[in-house]
Formats: structure tokens, sequence, C-alpha cells
């Protein structure tokens, strides 16, 4: 996944206005979890997102991406597995 099909993702759900929160549940069996954590910073960082971010990460590279994901100084909420994702998101708008 690159910056711009992450961020093209990212414009087309946040183009609805009900949207309240963005979960990225994403098994990186193919693609490696650090890419992919990359990308979410970078377009988390030119869309100036104002919704809630939830990322869970399980495959290659799964720690260093998790690692990336903490270090950017973005406010994106890590989770270890979909409950604990949902169970975030759920809480980031309540």
């Amino acid at each position: 996944a690159k910056v711009e099909q992450i961020k093209a993702a990212f414009e087309i759900i946040t183009s609805d206005p009900a949207v309240k929160a963005i979960l990225v549940n994403i098994f990186g069996g193919i693609m490696k979890c650090d890419i992919i954590a990359e990308g979410i910073i970078e377009a988390s960082r030119e869309l100036d997102l104002k919704v809630p971010v939830v990322v869970r990460l399980e495959g290659t590279n799964v720690e260093r991406g998790k690692q990336l994901l903490e270090e950017s100084g973005l406010d994106l909420i890590t989770a270890d597995d979909l409950d604990d994702a949902a169970t975030k998101a759920v809480a980031s708008i309540a």
C-alpha cells in the first residue's frame, strides 16, 4: 500500500460526515507492516485528519510498524488485536 493509496482511502472515508473514527485492521502476510505504518503516518500528516485513527497490525515486521506509529508524534491509536481495536475505536468517540 503506497501513501497515495492510503491517502485516497482516508479521503473517501472522511468525506462522509457521519464517520467518527477510522479503524485500520491489517494482516500483512505479503505486505510488510512497517511499510503500511509509514503509509498511514504520511497520509495522516498530509490530510491533517480530525477523526481518531485506530491501527491494528499483524504480520511481517509488526513490531517495527507499531514502533513507527507510536513514535510518529501523531495521535494514532495502536491495538493488539481486532477486539482491542474495536474497543479503542468505540472509546475514542465516546
